[in-house]
């Protein structure tokens, strides 16, 4: 296998980070909470009570990360815009300091010669409207709406590619109903309801940035190759279960119009809220212009009975699967398994299932892994490296295959925050000191590097 595969002529390298994660200045400029910071400053919610008050202290920084990415040579540059930091409450007035930011980031990423992906929500919604109901209740959805129209009329002159959502599965099944993340609930109809309601988010969305004249429009999502542990029928049955709680609960009604076939047998009387409303299908599946997918890992699971024994206690995700572990291949530090075939595999069954899928983006992958600053100062992270070329090359096998597939974006620039573990996972293919926030590319980011000039190269001369 070469070390670099080969992609065609046209097709983008980027970089991905999160406003939460990296931006820090958490209070300052007008900036308000959000449910992160409430999370984060909850005894016993993060590793360490880590918080993201200064993160990497991108928001004072920025200009060192955007030279950072000048010489990775990406061609684009996907971050996120943090609503407390436009609207501090969700609603109302505009923060006009919170915009100005986002321009003097925008403003330095065209002048280096990056094109700007903009995601308008990577999870850090304003505690005031967590207050109300958030993502449970359907005037969330019309707030994002509200505050979409604000940030695209400001830099829509500037950026051409926007992203809705940053995987809504994290939102509402991570945040209501196992409360590994923000804002911590545990609920079965509650979570049902916010997932509904960001895609309901997503689709008025969409229309505010038709509206504007932006020129890409599209969601990211974070899907799951998910196989049986067995061919036995009460695993086939708990895989069906994890298709819709991963995947189906949003490609279905995004780019097909429907909900998923097996919802019930998934959620049973969960399902009996009142949050759906005639023509919220119409408005979910407006048309994109691509699907953003985020990949790190496959599944493997298996039936659950165990938990079958009160059905009434259970919480939307508690649907009598189990995941099992993958035998035989190397873990990443988050304990996730190193399978780049199905990564292919994902894609193409993808494709097969939606055969009017618009192309595609993959807007993350990366590895966080156990990182050392060696004797001479350099971090030789020759597991993430490993990790970027197998997965790339499974890309690449994909694209062959005729899947459609028009850029990648590196997760992440930079070490970062990384939710409920804290600063204790590191997924940067640069370094950040926590103590001296000093950045230091590491063996991961010279490979970046050379991958994409010799992409570039090698189109040149085909041309």
């Amino acid at each position: 296998m070469s070390d670099f595969p080969t992609f065609p002529a046209g097709f983008t390298f980027g970089a991905a980070t999160a406003s939460y994660q990296i931006e820090g200045a958490a209070t300052e400029d007008g900036r308000g909470p959000s449910i992160w910071d409430t999370y984060a400053h909850t005894p016993g919610r993060t590793a360490d009570g880590a918080t993201g008050d200064v993160a990497c202290d991108h928001y004072h920084r920025y200009p060192e990360d955007v030279e950072l990415l000048r010489r990775l040579g990406v061609d684009s540059y996907r971050f996120s815009v943090a609503w407390p930091r436009v609207q501090p409450d969700g609603r109302g007035p505009v923060n006009p300091k919170g915009l100005d930011f986002y321009d003097r980031l925008v403003d330095a990423l065209l002048e280096a010669g990056i094109a700007p992906a903009v995601t308008l929500y990577h999870w850090d919604l304003p505690q005031a409207l967590e207050d109300h109901g958030g993502w449970r209740v359907r005037d969330t959805a019309e707030r994002f709406a509200d505050y979409t129209r604000i940030v695209v009329d400001h830099l829509g002159d500037r950026v051409g590619r926007w992203i809705t959502l940053n995987e809504p599965f994290c939102s509402a099944f991570n945040g209501y109903a196992v409360g590994r993340h923000a804002p911590g609930a545990q609920e079965g109809t509650g979570a049902l309801a916010a997932a509904h309601h960001l895609l309901l988010a997503h689709g008025l969305a969409v229309g505010e940035l038709r509206a504007a004249g932006a020129r890409e429009v599209g969601i990211t999502l974070n899907l799951d190759h998910i196989r049986p542990a067995s061919d036995s029928e009460a695993d086939l049955g708990a895989l069906r279960r994890a298709e819709v709680l991963h995947n189906l609960v949003w490609t279905e009604p995004i780019l097909a119009g429907r909900y998923p076939e097996h919802e019930r047998e998934t959620w049973g009387a969960m399902l009996d809220g009142s949050f759906r409303r005639d023509g919220d299908l119409e408005t979910i599946s407006a048309p994109l212009d691509f699907l953003g997918i985020n990949y790190y890992r496959p599944l493997l699971v298996a039936d659950a009975p165990h938990q079958r024994q009160d059905p009434a206690a259970r919480t939307a995700v508690d649907i009598r699967v189990r995941e099992v572990p993958w035998e035989g291949v190397r873990h990443t530090t988050m304990g996730w398994p190193v399978v780049p075939d199905t990564f292919t595999e994902l894609l193409l069954d993808l494709t097969a299932r939606y055969p009017d899928l618009p192309p595609i983006h993959i807007t993350e992958n990366g590895s966080a892994e156990d990182d050392r600053v060696g004797a001479d100062g350099q971090v030789h992270d020759t597991d993430r490296v490993g990790y970027l070329r197998d997965h790339l090359h499974a890309l690449a096998a994909a694209v062959d295959a005729g899947v459609d597939v028009r850029g990648y974006y590196v997760w992440s620039l930079l070490d970062n925050f990384e939710w409920a573990f804290g600063y204790d996972r590191r997924f940067g293919i640069v370094r950040v000191d926590y103590d001296t926030l000093e950045r230091t590319p590491k063996d991961s980011y010279a490979w970046y590097a050379d991958l994409i000039a010799a992409h570039r190269e090698r189109t040149a001369a085909e041309q």
